[in-house]
């Protein structure tokens, strides 16, 4: 993923396949997990999330495993990784990344991460405050998430990513995560410091998903 997202030229989309969220239950119908990953590689982007948590997120193993085997880009995990076993577990599946969630881990996030990269793979580690992302930096993160999306209220804030950026150095690589809908939220996360942004909902709704996609691009 880190090289996909320094080697791509243009707004570096991370596009989601979530079949269902909490907040806005299901997403989309009759998902059709391999048709959805060949149009976010049709339509740019620069690598593809998969939720793999069954019970908030309808998600499953087997959409990670099906999204490997017909798109060429990096595949992240998603999912609340809390046990190496589920680290293993991923790259049978085919993850190219794995999310770690900061809040989740606590102080094993460092172990977590040397895990990760010793088995070959990457992490995105997730943090929702200063403190996380001081946490996460100190741990070595390189991919570093910053949830738009306060989990306590649901609201999302795009703002948080730029406060955020301010306390990740600059050879990290910042991802925006949630609420981003239009070309005009992704040109103002990049220029706040984000350098990649990860999008599901807006594209798991939209009738004609590389549309939107390159849309979002600003294609």
């Amino acid at each position: 993923m880190i090289d996909a997202i320094e080697g791509y030229h243009g707004p570096p989309v991370i596009a989601e396949v979530k079949p269902k969220s909490p907040s806005a239950g299901v997403l989309r119908r009759n998902l059709d997990v391999s048709a959805q990953a060949k149009a976010y590689e049709a339509g740019g982007a620069v690598g593809i999330s998969v939720l793999t948590e069954p019970d908030y997120f309808g998600g499953n193993l087997e959409n990670l495993t099906n999204v490997r085997q017909n798109v060429s880009l990096p595949v992240l995990r998603k999912d609340f990784i809390i046990d190496d076993y589920q680290i293993l577990e991923s790259t049978a599946y085919g993850a190219d990344a794995v999310l770690l969630i900061v809040s989740c881990l606590g102080d094993m996030l460092p172990d977590f991460i040397d895990l990760i990269e010793d088995i070959g793979i990457e992490a995105v580690v997730e943090c929702h405050s200063r403190p996380e992302v001081e946490k996460a930096v100190a741990a070595g993160a390189t991919l570093i998430g910053v949830n738009n999306r306060n989990l306590d209220t649901m609201k999302i804030n795009l703002n948080l990513t730029k406060e955020l950026a301010k306390y990740a150095p600059r050879d990290r690589i910042l991802v925006s995560e949630s609420g981003i809908n239009t070309p005009d939220d992704v040109r103002f996360l990049l220029d706040s410091g984000a350098k990649a942004v990860l999008i599901g909902t807006v594209l798991m709704k939209a009738e004609n998903v590389e549309r939107k996609l390159m849309e979002l691009r600003g294609v």
